[in-house]
């Protein structure tokens, strides 16, 4: 099993995952157009993919999806709460489940994990083939013992660092998005991130990846600093980047 980025934060996420035949576009917040650029940087065309699943219905997560499956004739997997928002409508194919279901796309074993996050029927994702589980886990507000115990047995993460705390009460933000960002609704800052990781063992054998951070109210050094205060180095931890994403990963 292998993953990649074409980019990561407020203006656009989109992840692949591919397994065996199996290609998987797991959100779409970028036009069609820049998404196929950003495929082409990774070798990829958008008819290679067998599926979309998408986490929750807010802008920077599905902003390309109707459009690129319509077009592409690709099957959206999305939450019946999701659906319900009507922001993917016009969707080639529409194909609905409830969170905390598992289902199958191809030869990947997909599980959805409920989070805390301002949407309709937000989740994540557990990514399985063989032997192997990749764990995306962004867009959450608070960390409960529900999602700390669905992913403690990943083999490689990624995970959001969103904000850094004292960044975003100093910043410019309205006081109401700050709430709202901050908040247990809505995404995860450095401190929290690093706890989660601690409470999941500190070090992991495979991939770490840091993603969906603010370009506005975090920093590279920030997050390092609370990564470090729960991981003996940085070897093997890898960075999402806005702009680029990040290459392809072998799940190890």
């Amino acid at each position: 099993m292998r993953f990649a980025s074409l980019g990561s934060g407020s203006k656009g996420n989109a992840t692949l995952v591919g397994a065996g035949d199996t290609l998987l576009m797991v959100d779409c917040g970028f036009s069609v157009r820049e998404t196929i650029r950003r495929l082409d940087r990774l070798a990829v065309l958008p008819e290679q993919l067998d599926a979309i699943l998408v986490t929750h219905e807010h802008t920077d997560h599905c902003a390309g999806v109707a459009t690129l499956s319509r077009r592409f004739g690709i099957p959206v997997y999305l939450s019946h709460g999701t659906a319900s928002t009507g922001r993917c409508d016009g969707s080639h194919e529409l194909k609905c489940f409830n969170s905390e279901d598992s289902f199958s796309v191809g030869c990947v074993d997909v599980r959805a994990v409920t989070v805390p996050h301002d949407a309709a029927e937000p989740c994540q994702f557990l990514l399985s083939w063989e032997t192997q589980t990749l764990g995306i886990l962004t867009d959450l507000g608070s960390v409960t013992p529900h999602v700390l115990e669905s992913f403690r047995d990943c083999h490689s993460l990624l995970l959001e660092f969103n904000h850094d705390l004292p960044m975003l009460q100093a910043g410019t933000y309205p006081p109401a998005l700050k709430r709202r960002v901050g908040g247990d609704w809505g995404h995860l800052n450095n401190d929290q991130a690093a706890r989660l990781l601690q409470q999941l063992g500190g070090a992991r054998a495979g991939h770490l990846v840091v993603a969906h951070i603010s370009e506005k109210n975090n920093s590279r050094q920030r997050a390092e600093e609370a990564l470090l205060s729960v991981l003996d180095s940085l070897d093997g931890v890898v960075w999402a980047q806005q702009g680029e994403g990040f290459d392809w990963l072998r799940v190890l």
